[in-house]
């Protein structure tokens, strides 16, 4: 199936969030829409997919102008969506999630269940996916509940696929095996909508890409060109796409985590006798595959988890039996791994939200009354200073893009005196500007003599911002090496290989691949090891 959108523009209000947008689709292609968070790719997608409706341009799909009420007509029409926030219910079973909707039924007008799993083998078989009908949703990984949404867009005979930015949750291990389901489903004839803002992931995958920024087209490119050169593209200026950093100079230790263990509801112990030490003006980054233990542990940092044994002091103070608000007063910030559940409250306003853990203690609040004048003139000012874009301080975090609500997480938490900045996964789901923000901020804190630690699953991050690595596998941490350590050794580690192992690995890898290819590399190309070196300085 063919799709064309000509001219497409939607308003709010005075605010216009796409302008006049062409974009073409051909049958069996991935197209990737690139652009900034807040660019207006969502609002896009949304409006194609029935869920707004444009205030001017068409919708053409073979040739065919077509106008949708709702999502069931797009999807009737041939059009599925996967959203970056899965509408799965939780309880179901991925049977009962497929055919929510259009339920099958048998004599009498009972839900026909057999059919039901029926459709998702189906399906499942014909692309490859691994995917239990009967298994509850809840219990699933996020990957494979991504796999269950898209099983429901298929199930309903979806030709044209929007992927609305479907890597912001998954681990580097999930996003593989995505873009290789996504390759499955082009060779099939499926045209798939790659909405993302992650460069690497679309040279890696698209066939064509469309770069939107400020709700216009600004430029299209084809995937041959550079990070660099698309990063510009998208933000409208030279990016830095490294970190730059003068070295730490580590100070006395802040925290100090003594034999740490944390079990879970079945007694399974996510946070194994770990033992940790960050000093003053460096960042530690706690490095691992997704759930070897390290949300557990920044939750346990903040005392949102209570652990088994083992202690946390801050300063030489036990925060032992210290509630989080206590914690928060004695210096300690924290950025969430779910900023929208756990870092801000959607129907608040900006200036509550940077005001959540303050509001009811001087000089915002006195005698139980609030300084409104106060919070909107804080508002006003770290609005200003981090870069948020909203039309009002008064606008909900919920009218805001993922990018702009972590800034505000950010201005929140490092607006006051810190000894300790925790944050979880800092940069997931956000746009190569953005990302540049968040890294030179918390290079900016570590430098005013913070203890910073980082808990990523992105393995660039780590080696961009780490002074030193702390790697988790499997509750344990399995070693403490320098920022500078070689990425395949970081990755042997994540995989649970000791480090004298694993640098063993590392270095006979290394050297077999340069003696490769310096038997088959013609004169004056460069060895694979080069080119490799090379990219890595480009970036």
């Amino acid at each position: 199936m063919r799709l064309e959108l000509r001219g497409i523009t939607k308003r709010f209000g005075s605010f216009t969030a796409n302008d006049s947008i062409d974009l073409v689709v051909e049958p069996g292609q991935i197209h990737a829409l690139l652009g900034e968070n807040g660019a207006g790719k969502s609002t896009l997608m949304n409006t194609l997919y029935g869920l707004y409706t444009p205030d001017e341009g068409q919708i053409l799909l073979d040739g065919r102008a077509v106008e949708f009420d709702g999502p069931g007509q797009a999807m009737a029409a041939g059009i599925g969506m996967v959203h970056q926030h899965f509408m799965l219910v939780p309880v179901f079973t991925v049977a009962e999630n497929v055919a929510l909707g259009h339920e099958p039924t048998a004599a009498g007008g009972l839900i026909d269940v057999t059919r039901a799993r029926g459709a998702v083998r189906e399906v499942a078989q014909r692309f490859g996916f691994e995917v239990d009908p009967d298994a509850t949703v809840e219990d699933l990984p996020v990957g494979v509940q991504q796999r269950v949404e898209i099983i429901k867009a298929l199930a309903r005979d979806a030709q044209v696929l929007i992927l609305d930015e479907p890597t912001a949750v998954l681990t580097p291990q999930e996003t593989d095996e995505l873009i290789e389901i996504m390759r499955q489903l082009r060779a099939q004839g499926t045209s798939i909508l790659f909405i993302t803002h992650k460069l690497r992931e679309v040279r890696a995958v698209a066939d064509k890409i469309t770069v939107i920024r400020r709700g216009q087209v600004v430029g299209s490119a084809d995937p041959s060109a550079s990070e660099t050169e698309l990063a510009s593209l998208m933000v409208g200026r030279a990016v830095q796409l490294g970190v730059e950093k003068a070295p730490a100079r580590p100070g006395g230790v802040v925290l100090r985590v003594d034999d740490l263990t944390v079990l879970d509801a079945a007694g399974t112990a996510v946070v194994d006798r770990v033992d940790l030490e960050v000093r003053a003006g460096e960042i530690m980054a706690v490095a691992g595959v997704q759930g070897n233990g390290q949300t557990e542990l920044a939750e346990t940092l903040l005392g949102l988890v209570t652990p088994t044994s083992g202690s946390v002091s801050l300063d030489g103070m036990e925060l032992d039996g210290l509630s989080v608000r206590d914690r928060l007063a004695a210096g300690l910030g924290f950025v969430p791994e779910d900023r929208s559940t756990d870092g801000v409250i959607a129907d608040f306003t900006i200036q509550e939200n940077l005001v959540l853990d303050l509001v009811d203690t001087p000089p915002y609040s006195r005698r139980g009354a609030i300084d409104r004048k106060l919070l909107r003139e804080n508002a006003e000012q770290r609005v200003a200073e981090f870069d948020v874009r909203a039309t009002s301080v008064d606008s909900t975090l919920g009218q805001l893009s993922g990018g702009n609500q972590q800034k505000v997480v950010l201005a929140r938490e490092l607006s006051r005196p810190l000894r300790l900045l925790v944050a979880s996964q800092p940069t997931r789901g956000l746009d190569v500007g953005s990302i540049e923000f968040v890294h030179k901020r918390v290079v900016a804190e570590r430098d005013k003599g913070t203890a910073v630690v980082i808990v990523s699953t992105e393995l660039d991050e780590v080696a961009a911002l780490a002074d030193r690595v702390a790697v988790m596998y499997r509750g344990r941490v399995v070693g403490v090496v320098p920022g500078s350590t070689d990425r395949d050794v970081l990755g042997l580690m994540m995989a649970g290989v000791p480090l004298e192992e694993a640098t063993a690995q590392a270095a006979a890898h290394h050297t077999t691949l340069g003696q490769a290819d310096q038997r088959t590399a013609r004169p004056g190309t460069p060895t694979r090891s080069q080119d490799a070196r090379h990219q890595e300085e480009g970036r």
